[in-house]
């Protein structure tokens, strides 16, 4: 029997053993080895994998699914971050990467992840493509053009020519790195050591069950950080996911700095002080705080759906000096139009280094006076019922005039790859809107807003649920 398998808003997330095992990797392998034949004669393809449990088998399987088609592989020779791969496609000219991970889903999931060319994730139509050419052809398999390799060298390399390293040095910062078990394991650490630039790394060997935690760097996952942060002498703390593709900050007091806070500081230091050029992207779940403080005639917004791949959509089309989402994913057009949580790590790093500060809630207190408060919340609810996939267009058609008392002055949807409605954000004035999603590869339901106080948001979250009924 043929199991069904769809792919989500980047790759396919599955449970591991049930649904993602071997025969499922080997018949998305020869899909995705169709595609690429059908695309280019002789095409090179670059595997990487995190440290999940079967990944690196997964990840062997699916090169040598490729190499039975006569596709050149290179294979990482080790557990890698996802923007390592990502690089690796760009710097050896690859048609395509494939990265084994389920990102920051909890230790029961794996997946699998499509890159492009040019090293961001691949598009929507790629995708469905790849999907339609699932079960057509019978998988063959070999190991003959398989060269397993380094890829870390080059990336380190990569950020050594982008990173003031030396202004970093100089300032006599020190930062701690939460790996989380995952793939980002010491590399930050490595990297900045190089410059002679201290730096402890925490959680950094990588395992299959993340520690007990799940690999997302929120504020609720992150207390093993918070804590080593109150007891040592940092400048700060951050965070990586499972495959170190998203980051979450610390200050050094321990407390939590939103991915909004950090939005807003990062596109002040990209604009403001290395006067980087080009347009600013955030997802609709990011704060109206970046149109108001930054749009200008040198520096347009664009507001795209939830998922890092519409980012690099328009990244790949215009001259942009960042794009970023609320879940930490942040991507530089100086780098790679994929979202890192390695680069960013030392990025921020060279942002306070660049200041008179030593510590991050120092420079966080100065910047605040004239960036604002950010009144901002989000809440995940579990949805496990056969109609998920049904409630966002059925509200569609009967969209809420009034919302809290609030007038709707605007309505933006958005659709999954099979032209789903599966996001509805309702505007109802600056700083105060409400988008409600739900995910392709989780059995959830997310609530976002942004009001003009903790209590207004807080009350827009819960008319959240009750305009869908649930």
């Amino acid at each position: 029997m043929k199991m069904k398998i769809f792919f989500g808003t980047d790759g396919w997330r599955a449970l591991n053993g049930s649904q993602i095992n071997e025969v499922s990797v080997a018949v998305i392998a020869q899909a995705f080895g169709d595609y690429l034949l059908g695309k280019n004669r002789t095409p090179v393809v670059a595997v990487g994998y995190d440290s999940r449990e079967n990944s690196e088998l997964f990840a062997n399987i699916f090169a040598q699914v490729l190499s039975g088609n006569m596709i050149k592989v290179y294979l990482s020779d080790s557990i890698i971050p996802t923007p390592v791969l990502s690089y690796k496609v760009l710097e050896s000219g690859c048609d395509a990467g494939v990265m084994i991970t389920a990102s920051h889903n909890p230790k029961e999931y794996n997946g699998i992840k499509f890159k492009s060319e040019y090293g961001g994730p691949f598009s929507t139509e790629e995708t469905k493509i790849v999907e339609s050419y699932l079960y057509r052809s019978k998988i063959k398999e070999s190991k003959k053009f398989v060269t397993k390799c380094d890829f870390i060298y080059g990336y380190i390399r990569h950020t050594e020519r982008i990173i003031n390293f030396d202004k970093i040095k100089e300032s006599g910062l020190c930062l701690l790195i939460d790996s989380m078990g995952g793939s980002g394991q010491r590399l930050t650490e490595q990297i900045l050591k190089r410059h002679g630039i201290e730096a402890v790394s925490i959680f950094a060997d990588p395992v299959s069950d993340f520690y007990g935690r799940s690999p997302e760097p929120i504020e609720k996952n992150l207390k093993p950080l918070s804590e080593s942060l109150k007891k040592g002498n940092y400048s700060f703390g951050v965070a990586t996911d499972g495959d170190a593709d998203r980051i979450g900050v610390c200050l050094d007091s321990g407390d939590w700095l939103s991915a909004q806070y950090t939005i807003l500081l990062l596109v002040d230091y990209l604009k403001n002080v290395k006067k980087v050029s080009g347009g600013i992207i955030k997802t609709s779940s990011v704060s109206d705080k970046v149109r108001i403080l930054f749009e200008n005639e040198t520096t347009p917004i664009y507001e795209v759906q939830v998922g890092f791949k519409y980012i690099c959509d328009v990244m790949i089309r215009h001259d942009i000096a960042f794009g970023g989402e609320e879940s930490g994913g942040f991507g530089y057009g100086v780098h790679i139009p994929e979202r890192d949580g390695i680069f960013s790590s030392l990025l921020l790093l060279e942002m306070l280094a660049t200041s008179s500060c030593k510590t991050l809630s120092e420079y966080f207190k100065r910047k605040l006076s004239t960036l604002g408060q950010i009144y901002y919340n989000r809440m995940d609810l579990v949805y496990r019922y056969e109609n998920k996939n049904d409630l966002l267009p059925q509200l569609f058609l009967n969209s809420p005039r009034m919302i809290n008392g609030f007038r709707v002055f605007g309505i933006q949807s958005f659709c999954s790859s099979r032209n789903i409605v599966n996001g509805i954000k309702f505007l109802l004035g600056p700083c105060r809107w409400l988008l409600i999603r739900s995910s392709e590869t989780e059995d959830i339901i997310r609530f976002y807003a942004e009001g003009q106080s903790e209590k207004e948001t807080e009350m827009l979250l819960s008319c959240g649920r009750e305009i869908l009924g649930i």
